[in-house]
């Protein structure tokens, strides 16, 4: 079988989506991808999770050429793909429609960081796409999101905020495997959960300083990391 390991990867981490209660019926999807071969893993279209094998898996190139597999891939191929091609450090990519973050990504709003969970995986608010033109949708509309979301990260490190909000649409998440891309999305829905708590409370938090985000987030990432070390 093409890719064995990557596929059972991918099979695992759309699980996650389910046990974490990320995604409902046949919802979201997750891929990864082989940058020596330049090819991409991903969940194939409309099939139940329960029945879901390593062998389902769809494998595409890099513009989403299907190489092996029997099924239709997920109808959000093209904004992977297109995430694969422009963020070269990311080996996987997220979709969910989670509560919480797809709230946010409804309203239009980014997910400020509020306090130190947040800080210890984004550096700084998840930040929220464009409303797409209607051109776009009535378009290449998968591939528009891509853009959108490209274009939004303009001046940010993809991996150091590993998620983003899609207007009106949901959020996606990515990270250096499928593991690490199924736990950002997991955490994303916690942090957008608690900032949508603490904004009920207090709609006027100014969220964490520069210095204690610094502190969280450095901990846990960079040269200087000492978290789990």
């Amino acid at each position: 079988m093409l890719l064995r390991e990557l596929r059972t990867e991918v099979l695992e981490a759309n699980l996650e989506l389910v046990k974490r209660g990320l995604v409902l019926y046949t919802f979201g999807n997750a891929s990864g991808v082989d940058r020596e071969q330049g090819l991409v893993v991903i969940k194939p279209s409309g099939v139940d999770y329960d029945d879901l094998r390593p062998e389902h898996m769809v494998v595409t190139d890099l513009n989403g050429k299907i190489v092996d597999g029997n099924l239709k891939p997920s109808s959000d191929l093209d904004t992977h793909t297109l995430l694969y091609r422009e963020f070269s450090a990311i080996g996987a990519v997220v979709h969910t429609h989670s509560e919480f973050a797809t709230s946010f990504a409804q309203a239009g709003m980014q997910i400020p960081a509020l306090g130190t969970t947040h800080a210890d995986y984004f550096y700084g608010p998840v930040p929220v796409t464009a409303v797409l033109s209607d051109d776009a949708i009535g378009g290449a509309y998968v591939h528009e999101t891509g853009v959108a979301i490209v274009k939004r990260f303009e001046g940010i490190d993809p991996m150091a905020v590993p998620a983003v909000l899609v207007a009106g649409h949901a959020p996606f998440a990515w990270g250096k495997d499928a593991h690490d891309a199924a736990h950002n999305a997991v955490v994303l829905e916690a942090v957008a959960k608690m900032a949508y708590k603490t904004l009920m409370l207090n709609p006027d938090c100014d969220g964490v300083s520069q210095a204690l985000l610094d502190r969280h987030y450095f901990r846990k990432h960079g040269a200087k990391a000492t978290y789990g070390q």
